[in-house]
């Protein structure tokens, strides 16, 4: 695993990253990098996009994720014919009036404008990947489908990669200073690394069934749901709309532990087995696709072995109760993109790649123990748990604070509450480190931006446009010293201010420091270390969080380039 460099040439290809897996998480790793102006090169085995529909609940962090790389607009383009789509409906039969919501609206009290700039959006993997390739590849990414790792193997100073065309049998050797595995839940990366995995295993098996159905609307009438659960004991499914009309899919409970066998789920069997399920014996029913999936709860035993990274599946399997896998995966590849491109820019140490695995590790753990305690609440067909299974987090958790309020007790950050659970039991957003930062409307030259929007390319400074301490002053000192991008906003109503609070808000109170305060918040926008008051020294506290959160020499306050 440690061999050394091949020669200069034998190398076919050089690339900074090299993102093995083309779905979700592979195309938003390039996607972010490609925003970051990372150069990289992504390898897919298969010959393009996802065709099935799955994977579509998109939550409001992910969006907001989006929304900082500018694909927002084009996904919920993409997402329109479900965009009117809300709650979860669970019903013995869609026959008349049966059956009730378990929730009808996903931001019931319109609350979630207070948290964030950004919604859920319900968008399907096929109808979401293809924005993202289109938009990785607008921003320069080399995507090559059809293209499969062979194998790899790491030296001290990065990865060396043998590809093959599965068009052509060409074979490249492809020499990266990282790799990052989105590869799937088998993935042979994780498999070659050695890397085992933790927790209950699989859980249940569904069959994915594709069809179409000109009747079914009729039935479902105005219930716009997410999806429905139908519990008739015969035959008990989860039904999806694909475009409310006529394409729809239904996951069927396959039990394989009994011996039964994919075969056995033949056209006539699903059609029986969709019509018995809604309640309409002569409804028209045509299978166009099946496809077996398995819910789990697995958690990779580390996320990355020196310049190898996994992300997604990869790294994580949960159940699709909530969506959180998808989720966690596209979150997982937004906190790694930053820190590739921090170090691979010579502005942070090798050791920020370190707190990868330090902070979404147990993020992890703990969405799909919710993950699985969601499962449990909503019956998911085919799922029979044992006494307590689910894990903490049950119904009483929400769903809000594990979508946004996770946080990272540990790593990249200074000063954090390593007592505070990293899915809190509710959504508390008040700038803490380690948190994400808080959402706040600011105006910036006559234009109404969130707080958010300041956070992508670089760290953050914020400060009041009146604040005693010189806080702005030694950012931009600090900046110039350690050769780190920092860009520093004062606040206020002052004509020195670069941002202006919008109907009055106190960002400083919203960010839990005083009006002498600062807040620094990384590229990801999470805070990273927080000063509540002004400082005697202000330049050498700044210097001294960074150095800690970059994983800087603190003698030098330099880190050292991943590059060759």
């Amino acid at each position: 695993m440690n061999r050394s460099a091949p020669a200069g040439d034998e190398i076919g290809h050089r690339t900074p990253v090299l993102i093995v897996g083309g779905s979700l998480v592979g195309l938003s790793t390039s996607l972010f990098l490609g925003r970051l102006g990372v150069p990289h090169t992504l390898v897919e085995r298969h010959s393009g996009t996802s065709i099935h529909p799955r994977g579509r609940g998109n939550n409001v962090r992910t969006m907001e994720l989006f929304r900082g790389a500018g694909v927002q607009q084009r996904i919920k383009e993409a997402a329109s014919v479900l965009g009117a789509n809300n709650g979860i409906l669970q019903t013995p039969t869609l026959v008349g009036d049966a059956g009730e919501w378990l929730f009808k609206k996903i931001d019931s009290d319109g609350s979630l404008g207070r948290f964030s700039p950004a919604e859920w959006c319900l968008c399907s993997q096929n109808d979401l990947e293809p924005v993202l390739l289109e938009s990785a590849r607008e921003l320069g990414a080399d995507l090559r489908y059809s293209t499969e790792l062979m194998s790899f193997e790491q030296d001290a100073d990065g990865v060396t990669a043998q590809v093959k065309s599965r068009e052509t049998g060409e074979h490249t050797t492809i020499r990266a200073d990282f790799l990052v595995a989105a590869d799937g839940p088998r993935s042979p990366v994780r498999e070659r690394l050695g890397i085992g995995q933790t927790g209950p295993g699989d859980l249940f098996h569904n069959v994915s069934i594709t069809f179409v159905s000109r009747g079914l609307a009729s039935y479902v009438g105005d219930r716009r749901f997410i999806i429905c659960y139908l519990t008739n004991p015969e035959a008990d499914g989860a039904l999806l709309p694909v475009d409310n009309g006529e394409r729809w899919v239904f996951h069927a409970p396959w039990h394989p532990e009994r011996g039964e066998t994919l075969e056995e789920f033949t056209d006539e069997r699903c059609r029986e087995h969709i019509r018995r399920a809604v309640g309409v014996p002569d409804l028209d029913v045509e299978i166009t696709g099946r496809a077996p999936w398995h819910a789990a709860e697995r958690i990779a035993e580390r996320y990355a072995s020196d310049r190898v990274f996994l992300a997604g599946d990869a790294a994580h399997e949960m159940p699709p109760t909530g969506a959180f896998g998808s989720n966690t995966g596209i979150q997982d590849a937004h906190n790694l993109a930053w820190k590739l491109s921090a170090v691979l820019g010579g502005w942070a140490g090798r050791d920020l790649l370190t707190s990868y695995d330090t902070e979404r590790r147990p993020v992890a753990e703990a969405t799909s123990a919710r993950a699985s305690s969601r499962s449990v609440e909503h019956s998911h067909p085919g799922y029979a748990p044992g006494p307590g299974a689910g894990g903490p987090g049950g119904r009483t958790g929400g769903i809000l604070n594990v979508a946004l309020g996770y946080r990272y007790p540990r790593g990249a950050v200074q000063g954090a509450d390593v007592t505070v659970p990293v899915v809190p039991d509710g959504l508390r957003l008040s700038g803490e480190p380690g948190s994400r930062a808080p959402h706040l409307w600011l105006d910036r030259a006559g234009a109404r931006i969130s707080t958010l929007d300041l956070y992508e390319r670089s760290l953050v400074l914020l400060s009041s446009a009146d604040a005693a301490g010189g806080w702005h002053a030694a950012a931009a000192r600090v900046a110039e010293r350690l050769a780190v991008p920092i860009d520093s906003y004062r606040i206020g109503t002052g004509g020195n201010a670069e941002l202006a609070p919008v109907d009055g808000v106190d960002w400083a109170a919203a960010y839990g420091v005083t009006a002498n305060g600062a807040v620094l918040v990384r590229p990801d926008g999470f805070v990273a270390w927080r000063s509540d008051g002004a400082s005697e020294e202000p330049e050498a506290a700044l210097r001294a969080a960074l150095t800690a959160v970059l994983a800087l020499d603190s003698r030098s306050g330099r880190g050292a380039s991943g590059r060759r």
